[in-house]
């Protein structure tokens, strides 16, 4: 995986922005692997940071999570050890214990949206200088909210940071219901992607809460066709979206079937972080 050799190569040395600016080139747009230029081999005594772009988004908040692309170079010839973009976003939680000193005093104090640079040191995570450009990702959904049918449960964002479903008492559909609750502005689903998630699981008849990544805390990717109503109902959403999915008993769960889910109508209410090609996805 990823997120061993990012952490272990970003625990390099901690301290203040170096007294040598390193000339460091970043180009490429949102959402898209960044082209990083620079003169080899290239050294710093500490770990220097900048921010390409700043965020608009929420700010990132202590032992919350964190969501990141990252494209992670050795600096001593610029070849790639590691990066993101071609597999899938990288959760983590934004605490020391979980990121190492050097990556969470880049992202600390961030917002969801930004481009930083961190040029750091050989140290004790790696042999080598590193160059890394992160991209912080939103963790929830985000873009315009939409006015759902009357007739569906209510959705409710809890205290705690999860989701609640308040029951109308209408009877439960036939067919597949999709609700758009939440309008993105990301990238469309195609059938069979790999995608970046966070959601909430919920009978119809009562709102009870039988599956949550909000309770598991970070998010999860995984391929849309593991999940059959998704690959139905998720195809053309855009990704910043949230979408509820009401799930009637003849359609097949996937990975979420279980005998306590038999012959229930269930509702998904999901965030859609990213979405990736099948093709983008590392063997």
């Amino acid at each position: 995986m990823a997120v061993p050799v990012l952490v272990a190569l970003l625990l390099a040395a901690c301290g203040v922005t170096s007294s040598v600016v390193p000339d460091v080139t970043v180009t490429g747009g949102a959402g898209e692997a960044p082209t990083v230029t620079y003169l080899t081999p290239l050294t710093v005594d500490e770990t220097y940071r900048k921010t390409v772009w700043p965020g608009t988004g929420a700010e990132l908040v202590d032992g919350a999570p964190v969501l990141i692309d990252f494209w992670l170079e050795n600096a001593t010839d610029a070849s790639l050890v590691k990066e993101s973009y071609s597999t899938s976003p990288t959760p983590r939680m934004l605490t020391v214990e979980d990121l190492g000193t050097d990556l969470y005093e880049t992202l600390q104090g961030q917002q969801v949206g930004a481009r930083l640079l961190q040029v750091a040191p050989g140290g004790s995570g790696g042999d080598y200088p590193t160059v890394t450009v992160l991209d912080v990702l939103p963790t929830r959904a985000v873009g315009e909210p939409l006015t759902p049918d009357p007739a569906l449960p209510v959705v409710t964002e809890a205290g705690d940071g999860g989701l609640t479903l308040t029951p109308t008492g209408t009877p439960p559909p036939d067919d597949l219901v999709v609700q758009p609750l939440v309008r993105g502005t990301g990238a469309q689903v195609a059938a069979g992607d790999v995608i970046t998630v966070q959601y909430g699981g919920f009978a119809w008849d009562d709102g009870a809460l039988f599956d949550s990544t909000w309770q598991r805390v970070l998010p999860v990717s995984f391929l849309l066709s593991d999940v059959p109503s998704w690959a139905e109902g998720l195809v053309d959403q855009p990704a910043g979206s949230r979408v509820m999915l009401v799930v009637p008993p003849s359609y097949p769960l996937g990975v979420t079937d279980g005998e306590e889910l038999a012959g229930k109508t269930v509702v998904f209410v999901i965030d859609i972080l990213a979405t990736g090609t099948p093709a983008q996805v590392a063997p």
